[in-house]
């Protein structure tokens, strides 16, 4: 097996909302409520704080924050920002975008990878984003963006369907057509204060599968991304995933780490885990 990235972002590498808590969504397994977690980050004050975060010691940054009316996020009105803080810092951004246009281009080409939550059912678009978008709107994201050779890393959240495993394995087929050197899959955390607070959590060995099977069809690195239930569900999840070959984990627990050291050769990085 290749060797096993472990990434540790959150010492290193803060998640930023540029819009504080808003957002014009209210999606059934977010309802806003991560956005909360996030440093809340002003226009005017943006490039003085990244400019702080690497006299810290920090490497990057997620840019990130709520989708506006236009179903993006707003990253398009820091664009100068976002440019004058790679011509003066060494800081890596990862961006979440939303539903760019062609014109987003001209920026975008400035971050290091873009992360875009991908949902292979125009089904499961309409009842957890409540928006009128279909698969096919996300997929001239990813045709856009690695046309333009962005780098751009697609997350797949297993159960992302209130808990049900099926539309993943279709998604997973879509995604291998283009050039993406990152598969991302998250698994969903029934949260609470959300409509899907009281959702059963997929069982281990059905999200294993959906790796197993990401692991058999994807040429490139598959990573374990940050969102995925706590406690003993991460713990044998881990050790699964691991234990299948994907090539890169979010934040294991310390126990899974040591256990990881045994059985692959492992790098622990302290960024996102799409760098």
């Amino acid at each position: 097996m290749r060797k096993l990235k472990i990434y540790i972002p959150g010492i290193k590498f803060p998640s930023i909302s540029l819009t504080g808590t808003y957002c014009s969504l209210n999606c059934a397994h977010c309802g806003k409520h991560y956005l909360e977690g996030m440093r809340h980050v002003k226009k005017a004050n943006l490039v003085d704080y990244c400019r702080s975060l690497e006299e810290q010691g920090y490497t990057g940054c997620l840019l990130s924050g709520g989708m506006d009316k236009r179903l993006k996020v707003p990253l398009d009105k820091y664009a100068e920002e976002i440019k004058q803080i790679k011509r003066e810092t060494n800081l890596k951004i990862n961006a979440h975008v939303g539903f760019i246009s062609e014109e987003d281009l001209e920026w975008i080409k400035y971050v290091d990878a873009v992360s875009l939550d991908f949902v292979g059912s125009d089904d499961v678009i309409k009842r957890v984003y409540k928006i009128d978008k279909k698969v096919e709107d996300y997929l001239r994201i990813v045709e856009l963006l690695t046309g333009a050779g962005v780098k751009v890393a697609p997350h797949i959240t297993i159960a992302l369907d209130f808990g049900k495993v099926w539309w993943e394995y279709d998604a997973i087929d879509m995604l291998l057509r283009y050039p993406i050197d990152v598969l991302v899959l998250d698994v969903l955390i029934p949260t609470k204060g959300t409509e899907m607070e009281h959702v059963k959590k997929p069982g281990v060995e059905e999200s294993l599968k959906v790796v197993r099977y990401a692991r058999a069809k994807f040429s490139g690195e598959l990573s374990i991304g940050c969102m995925r239930p706590l406690g003993k569900w991460r713990l044998d999840f881990d050790r699964g995933a691991i234990l299948l070959g994907v090539d890169r984990i979010t934040n294991p627990p310390r126990k899974i780490i040591e256990w990881a050291k045994e059985v692959r050769d492992v790098e622990i990085l302290y960024e996102c885990c799409v760098m």
